[in-house]
């Protein structure tokens, strides 16, 4: 069942390169800018627990990170991160934008990986204490250009190291979680200029706070 809270809850969703930090720090300095009280967060690595996680997940090549244990680390990330920091701001009445949530751990676990979907579910609902976001901005873009601007970076992470055809199948991932909750998400095609996504992700945003 989905949470009441006095707050607004807003994931950001989609595969390598699509462009959702970028978007997230310009959505919080226009909020900001209008007087509202915003948190921006990731996953994994939005606790300083979470940051020990995430470089365990994303930044170390010294030991296999086999799927299932792939799994609950990002599990335990999401328990850790709902109660200490997502839950909090929330009962505040602050608006939170999420850098990943439980959708990615279906898109990336579930379909890329290849475990199984109910299970997830199930894990997923339990790591956030049922918590599901008011709206989910997924920034949609093909695969290989996406790879491409990550490529950019001077790092890439365990993730962005994958193959095409993994991340393929992340994408229709995200694609199926849309076409079940087509009223939680919004689709935004992320090949668009930066001002042009920005414009799309922050009107869905205030319509939504409109019926606050």
């Amino acid at each position: 069942m989905k949470r009441r809270n006095r707050g607004l809850f807003v994931t950001f969703e989609g595969g390598e390169g699509v462009g959702k930090t970028t978007q997230i720090n310009r959505i919080y300095d226009t909020l900001t800018s209008k007087g509202h009280s915003v948190v921006k967060t990731l996953e994994p690595g939005g606790t300083r627990l979470g940051i020990d996680i995430r470089t365990i997940l994303l930044h170390q090549d010294k030991n296999p990170v086999y799927k299932q244990c792939e799994l609950f680390l990002y599990l335990a990330d999401r328990a850790q991160h709902v109660q200490e920091m997502i839950l909090p701001a929330l009962e505040e009445g602050k608006i939170v934008l999420c850098d990943r949530f439980n959708d990615s751990t279906l898109a990336y676990q579930g379909t890329a990986r290849n475990l199984d979907i109910k299970l997830l579910r199930s894990l997923c609902k339990a790591a956030a204490d049922g918590l599901v976001p008011d709206l989910t901005l997924f920034l949609d873009l093909d695969p290989k250009i996406g790879l491409a601007r990550a490529k950019k970076k001077d790092a890439h992470d365990r993730l962005e190291r994958e193959n095409l055809e993994f991340h393929t199948k992340v994408r229709e991932g995200f694609l199926s979680l849309v076409e079940e909750e087509p009223k939680r998400f919004h689709v935004i095609d992320a090949s668009q200029a930066i001002d042009v996504v920005y414009e799309q992700s922050i009107a869905e945003i205030e319509s939504v706070l409109c019926l606050k």
